[in-house]
């Protein structure tokens, strides 16, 4: 059984929707963005100037400080990063961004399975033999790593830490923490991405040499030339798109549209078949962000830092290339295991269980987020699939639905049942932990027993929102362009509409989808409901997002339907 799914109407607040309009923004732009919060049309730059400034985010000055002494006084610097898109873009950003302004800095990025995630005293030890650094940076990661940076000190080496994941109770001892989520940090956006700190940590710094000297505007480096990172981290980690966060995408697609990326990007835009000169964030969150993910998720993420920090185009392809063979491979994984979750939930009765929890001895450490993400999305309930991790322990990996956090629900279970879960760590959206393989069914319960006290039965209902009705003169592929030159994405979710509709013809095609022809006031479109091959009724209530369907030369408007119901 799969899950009840109703369609809903955004509200829209009338007198901002009229306020924006007013102020030049098209009509049903300005409904659209005042349904998601926006209340002024200055939160719709997407200038770099109307970034909110780097001095917001707390002790961003000291880290300044720090480095720029560290780099007048030569110290040597090691940045280590996570093993997931987001960490491998902040670790290219920081060794390109340091080594412009003089730094001498190499990097370290933990292997998934074999160190973990994090900066551990393992991985503290390994960068003192290999690195020999003065100085640990971290990227998208450290917050958690209280054991890693008192072991870098007691080893004489001082530790910055740069990440976005939230803190536990006690913050690590490093000489300096940046991170927005941190206590009492009033930056006004609290979604950047591991990139997103990184980046604004490089701006401070170059303002900072700028005062000593050592740049002027003319000569300091160009950091605007890292925003296509920026944009693919922060797209790929699934992060809210507040202003903010859309500044930073929209620039960065502007780089790539314009063909001024890194060869990098560049080839992994065209190894995934996508156009640059039309990049979309859904390219960098489905094409680009997945490809440079799998090497980390079933290799070694170094060979996605590689690409991403060559300047050299023909090595660039060649590693593309590479990380597209690893990507089939990673989808051929996904696929199997995807059919034996399927298998272990063949009873499974969404109506009788707030959560899912599954485990199998041979799945993949390095898959199991994604699996537990096609779970959620099946059957809309919070998801942690679990993989062996050796010696008696399993390590899960979660996706979670709105209203459920689950990096608190894991805070929850681990303070009522202490000695549970061995460690844990993440965000509102997506955790992961370790626990030992004989307590799994004990987990189960406790977590359960957390979704029973936190969902209601209207939480666990899918949700279709739906900005209402089309006026029949926007099924246009102006209105489609006009569409796509905003930055859509999580948190700020891209248009979707809905009406009631005469359903003149449906066929099902390849037994997979719905093929429609759909009539409203005298007109007539194009539909498809893709992965859903049961027919609908004579009227029918639709939810969908308009696409630009090419065929022989012949651009027209097509609904991609996402939902529908008897009318």
């Amino acid at each position: 059984m799969t899950q009840k799914t109703r369609i809903s109407t955004r509200p829209c607040p009338f007198r901002i929707s009229e306020l924006l309009r007013q102020d030049g923004v098209h009509p049903v732009l300005a409904r659209i963005y005042a349904a998601r919060g926006l209340e002024h049309v200055r939160e719709l730059s997407s200038e770099l100037a109307a970034l909110s400034p780097p001095s917001g985010l707390k002790h961003i000055d000291t880290a300044a400080v720090f480095l720029a002494d560290a780099i007048q006084s030569g110290k040597r610097m090691t940045i280590v990063a996570d093993y997931d898109c987001d960490g491998a873009t902040a670790c290219a950003v920081a060794l390109r961004g340091l080594r412009a302004m003089g730094a001498e800095v190499d990097y370290f990025v933990p292997n998934r399975v074999v160190h973990g995630y994090g900066l551990t005293p393992g991985i503290v030890e390994i960068t003192a033999r290999e690195k020999n650094p003065d100085i640990i940076v971290t990227v998208d990661n450290g917050i958690a790593s209280i054991d890693g940076v008192l072991e870098a000190n007691r080893l004489g080496i001082e530790v910055v830490v740069t990440d976005h994941h939230l803190p536990g109770d006690t913050l690590p001892p490093a000489r300096v923490i940046v991170n927005p989520n941190q206590p009492e940090c009033g930056f006004p956006s609290k979604n950047l991405a591991g990139v997103g700190v990184v980046f604004y940590v490089l701006l401070a710094l170059r303002a900072e040499m700028r005062r000593r000297g050592v740049f002027t505007d003319q000569n300091q480096p160009k950091l605007q030339e890292l925003l296509d990172l920026v944009a693919l981290g922060t797209v790929a980690d699934v992060v809210k798109l507040d202003a903010n966060n859309r500044i930073l995408v929209a620039q960065g697609l502007k780089r790539m549209r314009a063909g001024r990326m890194h060869p990098g990007v560049a080839a992994l835009f065209r190894v995934a078949g996508r156009e640059a000169r039309c990049a979309s964030p859904f390219d960098l969150g489905f094409a680009v962000g997945p490809r440079l993910n799998a090497a980390g998720r079933l290799e070694d993420m170094a060979l996605g830092i590689e690409c991403l920090t060559t300047d050299d185009e023909g090595r660039a392809w060649a590693i593309a290339q590479q990380l597209n063979e690893i990507n089939l491979k990673r989808r051929e994984i996904e696929a199997e295991m995807q059919d034996t979750a399927l298998l272990h939930l063949d009873s499974f009765e969404p109506t009788s269980a707030s959560t899912i929890a599954v485990f199998d001895e041979g799945w993949h450490q390095g898959v199991i987020g994604i699996v537990a993400s096609r779970l959620k999305e099946k059957f809309y309930r919070p998801t942690i699939t679990f993989a062996p991790a050796g010696d008696g322990w399993i390590k899960g990996s979660g996706r979670s639905i709105p209203g459920f956090h689950l990096r608190d629900a894991l805070d929850l279970v681990s303070k009522r049942v202490p000695g549970l879960i061995d460690k844990f760590g993440g965000h509102a959206m997506a955790a992961g932990l370790s626990i030992r393989h004989d307590a799994f069914e004990h987990f189960c319960q406790a977590f359960e027993a957390v979704g029973q006290a936190w969902l209601t039965e209207a939480q666990l209902e899918r949700i279709v929102e739906t900005d209402g009705p089309l006026e029949d003169e926007f099924y246009s592929t102006q209105f489609i362009e006009l569409m796509d030159g905003q930055v859509w994405g999580q948190g700020f979710a891209p248009p979707v509409f809905c009406d009631e509709f005469r359903v003149i013809s449906q066929r099902v095609l390849k037994e997979r989808h719905l093929k429609l022809l759909l009539e409203k006031n005298g007109r007539r479109y194009d539909a498809i409901w893709f992965g859903h091959p049961d027919s609908l009724p004579e009227r029918a209530r639709v939810a969908f997002r308009l696409d630009a369907n090419e065929f022989n030369g012949v651009t027209k408007v097509q609904l991609l339907v996402e939902h529908a119901e008897a009318a």
